[in-house]
């Protein structure tokens, strides 16, 4: 997976799964352009890799769209910026689900659209990485909004990846089981709540970022070729229990 003279745009890149993505992807020889809210972050990030950054909140949607435009052209993109709001479903307000939508789905819509654009005027070719969920697939407490935004990213994809196709440009997924990040640790640091969930896992382990990281590298790479379409658990066998 070498990936020397190919650029990669990354939302979501200063923490986590997205950070870690950009420092895989740097290592292996992408020119990376990474996205996030926090400014700090990428200034951090820009130091240790060299990336091209843009300062963005992903839940402003005219704000999503320009920054997706300043950062291309690009030849590959990973939409990995995400957030939680914990609620107990009945208890889940419409600010919340529109926020968590707005961020998990509907960024990842908008700059899809306008690396596809651009994409396609260029002559096509091209590969999409969307960071779903396990949570798109299982219904866990206190994620209602969380949940519902993984899922609508899956189906949304398996659209992109039929009408995108056509033009060499595949997309996928990701659907991580609890990932060892900042965002994770809110919602799973209860041993009441993480161990049942660990207890499920034949691995015995959650996950950390560098192996979802390693698995977006390969769907992004020409040895996934023939991959696309895929909502792809990285879930240490959680869902044959």
């Amino acid at each position: 997976m070498d990936f020397t003279g190919r650029s990669v745009m990354i939302t979501g890149a200063g923490k986590g799964i997205g950070r870690e993505t950009a420092r895989l992807l740097a290592a292996r020889g992408a020119e990376v352009v990474a996205l996030s809210r926090t400014a700090t972050d990428l200034d951090s990030l820009a130091q240790e890799i060299g990336c091209r950054t843009v300062a963005v909140d992903l839940a402003d949607p005219d704000a999503a769209r320009a920054a997706a435009r300043a950062g291309l052209p690009c030849d590959l993109m990973v939409n990995c910026a995400g957030i939680n709001i914990l609620q107990k479903f009945v208890d889940v307000t419409v600010e919340a689900f529109d926020l968590v939508h707005a961020v998990n789905t509907r960024a990842a819509m908008i700059v899809s659209q306008e690396y596809a654009r651009a994409r396609i005027a260029a002559g096509g070719g091209g590969s999409i990485v969307n960071v779903s969920s396990i949570s798109s697939f299982i219904g866990f407490d206190d994620h209602a909004s969380y949940c519902a935004s993984k899922g609508a990213m899956d189906g949304m994809s398996r659209v992109m990846a039929n009408e995108l196709g056509p033009h060499g440009i595949r997309v996928n997924c990701v659907n991580p089981i609890v990932t060892m990040t900042e965002l994770a640790a809110e919602a799973w640091s209860d041993p009441a709540k993480s161990g049942p969930v660990l207890a499920r896992m034949p691995v015995g382990r959650f996950a950390e970022t560098e192996d979802v990281a390693l698995v977006i590298a390969f769907l992004l790479s020409d040895s996934a070729a023939m991959l696309s379409g895929l909502a792809l658990p990285i879930d240490g066998g959680f869902l044959v229990k």
